[in-house]
């Protein structure tokens, strides 16, 4: 007896595909990713001190990514062999945000579009610093293999749409580095998930610093360094889990003067609070042509 035969249409196959990729996109916490007066700020919370979810590509190329963490760390490791081996073989100036943007949207849209392969679970962000403010990139790129060129900042993952609502209406280009921190951070104590504190030492940061004299333009911002940029308190009220009201208990970042009542803060472990970005980690191994697997 034959076994009956399924027909699903394309359509319908594209649109299953694509709500697979965003659900798991979606229960990882927000990335932003914002040009400053100086350089290209990155900054998302991130429990976790060893899986980044920011990195270096190149020496002005940075990298920011949500979702399934070894499928992006794969992303991540390729695209590194992509630039090294082009800027070896021709010239460190060829190695461009908009060149690893193209190779990582041609390598998402052939992944997603084959059907016998699980979709990635990502959505990503390639940056690039210029010597001028004008010449900086910043390019978005989604599950699908589409890629969006954003000209101010990018917020990908989570309440992106929350997030970058918020951030909308304070942002300017000409911020400097401290007051683009502070109103990263605000923004992201708008996603409505946020029930428990957030704390600095939950939060991921890192620039793309025009001014360094170095040729490498990435440096990364320890918890230290952001308590010292932001100053102010940045408040988020813990939330009860079975009714959603405020319990009240603010919990500060980067909070410049002291305060004579003891601050109760709650500080959430990765085991705590599992998030799609930071379980299921497998080796980083990718061919040279780009190519990833788990």
């Amino acid at each position: 007896m034959s076994q009956p035969v399924f027909y699903v249409s394309p359509e319908q196959q594209i649109k299953d595909r694509a709500e697979f990729a965003r659900s798991g996109i979606a229960k990882g916490r927000s990335v932003i990713v914002a040009r400053y007066a100086d350089g290209i700020v990155f900054i998302g919370e991130n429990h976790s001190k060893s899986l980044h979810k920011v990195a270096e590509i190149y020496d002005r190329i940075g990298f920011a990514a949500v979702g399934r963490y070894n499928e992006f760390e794969n992303l991540r490791v390729a695209g590194i062999r992509h630039a090294d081996i082009r800027g070896y073989a021709y010239d460190r100036r060829d190695v461009t945000g908009r060149m690893l943007a193209g190779a990582y949207a041609q390598l998402l849209g052939t992944i997603f579009s084959a059907v016998m392969e699980k979709p990635y679970e990502v959505e990503m962000v390639v940056a690039e610093v210029g010597d001028k403010p004008e010449a900086d990139e910043i390019y978005r790129l989604s599950f699908d293999g589409s890629i969006t060129d954003e000209p101010q900042f990018a917020v990908i993952g989570g309440a992106s749409e929350m997030i970058s609502q918020a951030l909308r209406e304070g942002y300017e280009p000409q911020l400097r580095l401290g007051d683009c921190l502070r109103l990263a951070i605000q923004a992201l104590i708008a996603d409505p998930r946020g029930g428990t504190a957030l704390t600095v030492d939950a939060l991921e940061a890192a620039v793309l610093d025009r001014n360094r004299t170095q040729a490498r333009k990435f440096r990364r911002l320890s918890s230290d360094d952001i308590t010292e940029l932001t100053k102010v308190p940045v408040r988020r009220p813990t939330r009860s889990r079975k009714s959603g009201a405020s319990l009240g208990t603010p919990t500060d970042i980067g909070d410049a003067t002291p305060s004579s009542q003891p601050k109760r803060t709650r500080r959430v472990s990765a085991a705590d609070s599992p998030r799609t970005d930071q379980v299921d980690v497998g080796p980083a191994e990718a061919t040279s042509s780009g190519t990833a697997g788990e």
